[in-house]
Protein backbone atom coordinates (compact mmCIF):
# COMPACT_ATOMS: atom_id res chain seq x y z
CA UNK A 1 0.00 0.00 0.00
CA UNK A 2 1.44 3.32 -0.92
CA UNK A 3 0.56 6.92 -0.65
CA UNK A 4 1.73 10.19 -2.57
CA UNK A 5 3.60 12.53 -1.25
CA UNK A 6 3.08 15.96 -2.81
CA UNK A 7 5.57 18.29 -1.47
CA UNK A 8 8.20 15.61 -2.28
CA UNK A 9 6.52 14.16 -5.56
CA UNK A 10 7.22 10.71 -4.27
CA UNK A 11 5.74 7.33 -3.97
CA UNK A 12 6.15 6.36 -0.22
CA UNK A 13 5.05 3.56 1.66
CA UNK A 14 2.06 3.48 4.25
CA UNK A 15 3.16 3.37 7.70
CA UNK A 16 1.40 0.24 8.07
CA UNK A 17 3.84 -1.57 5.43
CA UNK A 18 7.08 -0.02 6.71
CA UNK A 19 5.71 -1.24 10.16
CA UNK A 20 5.17 -4.66 8.71
CA UNK A 21 8.64 -4.83 6.61
CA UNK A 22 10.21 -3.79 9.77
CA UNK A 23 8.98 -6.79 12.17
CA UNK A 24 9.94 -9.12 9.06
CA UNK A 25 13.68 -8.29 7.90
CA UNK A 26 14.80 -10.13 4.97
CA UNK A 27 16.52 -13.01 5.79
CA UNK A 28 20.51 -13.06 6.26
CA UNK A 29 22.58 -13.13 2.82
CA UNK A 30 23.86 -17.12 2.37
CA UNK A 31 27.78 -17.62 3.72
CA UNK A 32 30.33 -17.88 0.88
CA UNK A 33 30.83 -21.21 0.12
CA UNK A 34 34.28 -21.63 1.54
CA UNK A 35 33.12 -19.79 4.80
CA UNK A 36 30.10 -21.98 5.03
CA UNK A 37 30.72 -24.91 7.76
CA UNK A 38 27.32 -27.06 6.80
CA UNK A 39 28.95 -27.35 3.66
CA UNK A 40 32.41 -28.12 4.49
CA UNK A 41 31.58 -30.43 7.41
CA UNK A 42 28.55 -32.46 4.75
CA UNK A 43 29.38 -34.99 2.21
CA UNK A 44 29.04 -32.85 -0.18
CA UNK A 45 32.43 -31.07 1.45
CA UNK A 46 34.57 -34.33 1.88
CA UNK A 47 36.28 -33.55 -1.06
CA UNK A 48 37.55 -30.12 -0.12
CA UNK A 49 38.33 -31.74 3.31
CA UNK A 50 40.50 -34.50 1.83
CA UNK A 51 42.15 -31.81 -0.27
CA UNK A 52 43.13 -29.84 2.55
CA UNK A 53 44.44 -32.49 4.32
CA UNK A 54 47.21 -32.67 1.32
CA UNK A 55 48.18 -28.87 0.33
CA UNK A 56 47.85 -27.83 4.18
CA UNK A 57 50.74 -30.10 5.00
CA UNK A 58 53.02 -29.03 1.89
CA UNK A 59 52.38 -25.47 2.29
CA UNK A 60 53.90 -26.10 5.85
CA UNK A 61 56.82 -28.51 4.98
CA UNK A 62 58.04 -25.97 2.09
CA UNK A 63 57.80 -23.31 4.73
CA UNK A 64 59.41 -25.48 7.07
CA UNK A 65 62.13 -26.77 3.77
CA UNK A 66 61.36 -30.16 4.70
CA UNK A 67 63.12 -32.00 1.78
CA UNK A 68 62.56 -35.42 3.11
CA UNK A 69 62.29 -37.80 5.91
CA UNK A 70 62.79 -41.14 8.10
CA UNK A 71 59.62 -42.37 9.95
CA UNK A 72 59.50 -44.47 12.89
CA UNK A 73 56.85 -46.68 13.74
CA UNK A 74 56.30 -48.52 16.60
CA UNK A 75 53.42 -49.37 19.98
CA UNK A 76 52.07 -46.41 21.16
CA UNK A 77 51.30 -48.55 24.20
CA UNK A 78 55.42 -48.74 25.73
CA UNK A 79 57.15 -46.51 28.34
CA UNK A 80 59.93 -45.21 29.02
CA UNK A 81 61.92 -46.68 31.39
CA UNK A 82 61.45 -44.02 33.82
CA UNK A 83 57.93 -44.68 33.82
CA UNK A 84 57.98 -47.90 34.12
CA UNK A 85 60.48 -48.36 36.98
CA UNK A 86 57.92 -46.17 38.64
CA UNK A 87 54.62 -47.92 37.61
CA UNK A 88 56.54 -50.91 38.92
CA UNK A 89 57.45 -49.12 42.39
CA UNK A 90 53.81 -47.89 42.89
CA UNK A 91 52.73 -51.19 42.22
CA UNK A 92 54.79 -53.18 45.12
CA UNK A 93 54.25 -56.82 45.44
CA UNK A 94 50.69 -56.58 46.65
CA UNK A 95 49.64 -56.31 43.03
CA UNK A 96 47.20 -58.72 41.20
CA UNK A 97 49.00 -61.57 39.35
CA UNK A 98 47.81 -60.15 35.73
CA UNK A 99 48.70 -56.55 36.69
CA UNK A 100 52.60 -57.74 37.63
CA UNK A 101 52.22 -59.65 34.44
CA UNK A 102 51.51 -56.20 32.69
CA UNK A 103 53.82 -54.04 34.75
CA UNK A 104 57.04 -56.82 34.10
CA UNK A 105 55.80 -56.53 30.14
CA UNK A 106 56.06 -52.58 30.17
CA UNK A 107 59.97 -53.12 31.93
CA UNK A 108 60.87 -55.52 29.21
CA UNK A 109 59.00 -52.99 26.05
CA UNK A 110 60.45 -49.62 27.95
CA UNK A 111 64.30 -50.93 26.16
CA UNK A 112 62.54 -50.62 22.69
CA UNK A 113 61.44 -46.74 23.54
CA UNK A 114 64.98 -46.08 24.75
CA UNK A 115 66.54 -47.58 21.67
CA UNK A 116 64.28 -45.84 19.50
CA UNK A 117 64.74 -42.37 21.65
CA UNK A 118 68.62 -43.14 20.55
CA UNK A 119 68.69 -44.10 16.96
CA UNK A 120 66.07 -40.51 16.59
CA UNK A 121 69.11 -39.04 18.43
CA UNK A 122 72.01 -40.35 16.40
CA UNK A 123 70.22 -40.08 13.01
CA UNK A 124 69.04 -36.46 13.73
CA UNK A 125 72.93 -35.66 14.73
CA UNK A 126 74.13 -36.80 11.51
CA UNK A 127 71.51 -35.31 9.74
CA UNK A 128 71.67 -32.22 11.14
CA UNK A 129 75.57 -31.49 9.74
CA UNK A 130 74.54 -32.69 6.07
CA UNK A 131 75.34 -29.43 3.99
CA UNK A 132 72.18 -28.92 1.95
CA UNK A 133 69.71 -26.22 1.37
CA UNK A 134 66.75 -27.73 2.89
CA UNK A 135 66.53 -30.02 5.90
CA UNK A 136 67.14 -33.86 5.61
CA UNK A 137 65.98 -36.85 6.49
CA UNK A 138 63.93 -35.57 9.14
CA UNK A 139 62.66 -37.89 12.14
CA UNK A 140 58.72 -37.99 11.34
CA UNK A 141 56.24 -40.62 13.23
CA UNK A 142 52.60 -40.79 14.12
CA UNK A 143 52.87 -38.17 16.81
CA UNK A 144 51.65 -40.20 19.51
CA UNK A 145 52.87 -41.73 22.48
CA UNK A 146 55.02 -44.72 22.89
CA UNK A 147 58.01 -45.35 20.07
CA UNK A 148 56.20 -42.35 18.45
CA UNK A 149 57.04 -40.63 21.37
CA UNK A 150 60.55 -41.89 22.22
CA UNK A 151 61.72 -41.04 18.07
CA UNK A 152 60.81 -37.41 18.68
CA UNK A 153 62.11 -37.20 21.69
CA UNK A 154 65.62 -38.29 20.43
CA UNK A 155 65.29 -35.65 17.43
CA UNK A 156 64.86 -33.30 19.83
CA UNK A 157 67.63 -34.04 21.82
CA UNK A 158 70.01 -33.55 19.08
CA UNK A 159 68.40 -29.75 18.65
CA UNK A 160 66.76 -30.98 15.27
CA UNK A 161 63.34 -30.30 14.06
CA UNK A 162 60.84 -33.21 14.01
CA UNK A 163 57.39 -34.15 12.19
CA UNK A 164 54.34 -35.73 14.00
CA UNK A 165 51.57 -36.24 11.87
CA UNK A 166 48.68 -37.14 14.50
CA UNK A 167 45.61 -38.54 13.59
CA UNK A 168 42.01 -38.71 15.53
CA UNK A 169 41.32 -41.36 17.77
CA UNK A 170 38.49 -41.85 20.46
CA UNK A 171 41.80 -43.21 22.29
CA UNK A 172 45.32 -43.89 22.98
CA UNK A 173 46.05 -40.81 20.60
CA UNK A 174 47.56 -37.64 21.44
CA UNK A 175 50.25 -34.84 20.21
CA UNK A 176 53.63 -35.80 22.31
CA UNK A 177 55.23 -32.39 23.73
CA UNK A 178 58.48 -33.38 21.88
CA UNK A 179 57.37 -32.78 18.04
CA UNK A 180 58.11 -29.08 16.66
CA UNK A 181 55.08 -27.18 16.81
CA UNK A 182 55.14 -26.06 13.32
CA UNK A 183 55.20 -29.37 12.04
CA UNK A 184 52.82 -30.88 14.60
CA UNK A 185 49.95 -31.83 12.09
CA UNK A 186 46.09 -32.99 12.85
CA UNK A 187 44.36 -35.87 10.73
CA UNK A 188 41.10 -37.07 9.92
CA UNK A 189 41.30 -39.06 7.33
CA UNK A 190 43.85 -41.90 7.48
CA UNK A 191 44.88 -42.86 4.54
CA UNK A 192 46.00 -39.06 3.83
CA UNK A 193 47.95 -39.87 6.69
CA UNK A 194 49.76 -42.92 5.40
CA UNK A 195 50.09 -40.81 1.82
CA UNK A 196 52.40 -38.36 3.70
CA UNK A 197 54.60 -41.20 5.60
CA UNK A 198 55.68 -42.32 2.94
CA UNK A 199 55.37 -39.20 0.25
CA UNK A 200 58.83 -37.68 1.62
CA UNK A 201 60.16 -40.66 3.27
CA UNK A 202 63.64 -42.43 2.25
CA UNK A 203 63.73 -45.09 4.73
CA UNK A 204 61.20 -46.51 7.69
CA UNK A 205 62.31 -47.97 10.99
CA UNK A 206 59.99 -50.52 12.59
CA UNK A 207 60.33 -50.66 15.91
CA UNK A 208 58.06 -53.67 17.85
CA UNK A 209 54.40 -52.96 17.88
CA UNK A 210 51.00 -53.79 16.96
CA UNK A 211 48.11 -53.87 14.06
CA UNK A 212 48.68 -50.37 12.96
CA UNK A 213 52.70 -51.15 12.79
CA UNK A 214 52.33 -54.32 10.60
CA UNK A 215 49.91 -52.21 8.50
CA UNK A 216 52.87 -49.60 7.73
CA UNK A 217 55.45 -52.17 7.30
CA UNK A 218 53.62 -54.33 5.06
CA UNK A 219 52.34 -51.33 3.25
CA UNK A 220 55.90 -50.44 2.18
CA UNK A 221 57.11 -53.56 1.38
CA UNK A 222 54.20 -54.19 -0.95
CA UNK A 223 55.18 -51.05 -2.90
CA UNK A 224 59.28 -51.76 -3.12
CA UNK A 225 58.33 -55.56 -3.76
CA UNK A 226 55.87 -53.98 -6.84
CA UNK A 227 58.21 -51.41 -7.71
CA UNK A 228 55.62 -48.95 -8.11
CA UNK A 229 57.94 -46.48 -5.77
CA UNK A 230 60.62 -45.11 -8.61
CA UNK A 231 62.98 -44.28 -5.22
CA UNK A 232 64.84 -46.63 -2.87
CA UNK A 233 62.82 -46.37 0.10
CA UNK A 234 65.50 -48.35 3.41
CA UNK A 235 63.64 -50.72 5.98
CA UNK A 236 64.62 -51.62 9.16
CA UNK A 237 63.27 -54.17 11.18
CA UNK A 238 64.42 -53.26 15.12
CA UNK A 239 64.31 -56.18 17.52
CA UNK A 240 64.91 -59.66 16.35
CA UNK A 241 63.81 -61.39 19.33
CA UNK A 242 60.05 -59.71 18.90
CA UNK A 243 59.63 -59.96 15.28
CA UNK A 244 61.00 -63.68 14.78
CA UNK A 245 58.24 -64.81 17.62
CA UNK A 246 55.79 -62.79 15.35
CA UNK A 247 56.33 -63.57 11.82
CA UNK A 248 58.62 -66.21 10.04
CA UNK A 249 60.09 -64.61 6.88
CA UNK A 250 61.33 -67.61 5.86
CA UNK A 251 57.99 -69.79 5.91
CA UNK A 252 56.87 -67.76 2.96
CA UNK A 253 59.76 -68.08 1.39
CA UNK A 254 59.64 -71.79 1.72
CA UNK A 255 55.89 -71.98 0.24
CA UNK A 256 57.14 -69.79 -2.21
CA UNK A 257 54.39 -67.06 -1.04
CA UNK A 258 57.43 -64.17 -1.42
CA UNK A 259 61.09 -64.74 -3.22
CA UNK A 260 64.16 -65.19 -1.60
CA UNK A 261 65.47 -61.99 -2.64
CA UNK A 262 62.30 -60.11 -1.50
CA UNK A 263 63.99 -60.83 2.32
CA UNK A 264 66.80 -57.99 0.87
CA UNK A 265 64.04 -55.35 1.18
CA UNK A 266 64.29 -54.84 4.72
CA UNK A 267 66.89 -55.37 7.61
CA UNK A 268 66.60 -56.40 11.07
CA UNK A 269 68.67 -55.03 13.57
CA UNK A 270 68.96 -55.14 17.21
CA UNK A 271 70.95 -51.77 18.77
CA UNK A 272 70.79 -48.02 17.69
CA UNK A 273 73.80 -48.14 16.52
CA UNK A 274 73.55 -51.03 13.71
CA UNK A 275 70.50 -49.36 12.95
CA UNK A 276 71.96 -45.86 12.60
CA UNK A 277 74.72 -47.05 10.25
CA UNK A 278 72.64 -49.20 7.91
CA UNK A 279 70.68 -45.75 7.54
CA UNK A 280 73.70 -44.01 7.26
CA UNK A 281 75.34 -45.87 4.39
CA UNK A 282 72.18 -46.54 2.78
CA UNK A 283 70.86 -43.02 2.86
CA UNK A 284 74.31 -41.71 1.71
CA UNK A 285 74.42 -44.20 -1.24
CA UNK A 286 70.96 -43.99 -2.95
CA UNK A 287 70.16 -40.20 -1.29
CA UNK A 288 73.15 -38.18 -1.15
CA UNK A 289 74.66 -38.31 -4.79
CA UNK A 290 75.15 -35.95 -7.23
CA UNK A 291 71.64 -33.78 -7.51
CA UNK A 292 69.49 -34.66 -10.77
CA UNK A 293 68.31 -31.92 -13.10
CA UNK A 294 64.94 -30.62 -11.83
CA UNK A 295 61.92 -31.27 -13.77
CA UNK A 296 60.17 -28.54 -15.60
CA UNK A 297 57.81 -27.05 -12.77
CA UNK A 298 58.78 -29.20 -10.05
CA UNK A 299 58.31 -27.81 -6.42
CA UNK A 300 60.07 -27.49 -3.05
CA UNK A 301 59.98 -29.56 -1.28
CA UNK A 302 60.98 -32.74 -3.45
CA UNK A 303 58.78 -35.59 -3.75
CA UNK A 304 58.29 -38.69 -3.82
CA UNK A 305 57.05 -40.47 -6.99
CA UNK A 306 55.44 -43.82 -7.75
CA UNK A 307 56.20 -45.24 -11.49
CA UNK A 308 54.27 -45.23 -14.09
Amino acid sequence: MFFFDLATNRKLLAPCKMKELMSNPPEKISPLAYENPDFLNSPDGRVLRIMSEYVEPLARFRREQIQDTVVFFGSARFHSLEDARRALEEAGSSAEETAQKMIRARMEMARYYEDARRMAFLLSEWASHIPARRRRFVVTTGGGPGIMEAANRGAREAGAKTIGLNIRLPFEQSSNPYITPSLNLEFHYFFMRKFWFAYLAKALVIFPGGFGTLDELFEILTLAQTQKLAKKILVVIYGREYWDKLINFQTMVDAGAISAKDLELFKVVDTPEEGFEYLREGLTKYHLGPERPKRVGEAVPEIAKTNP
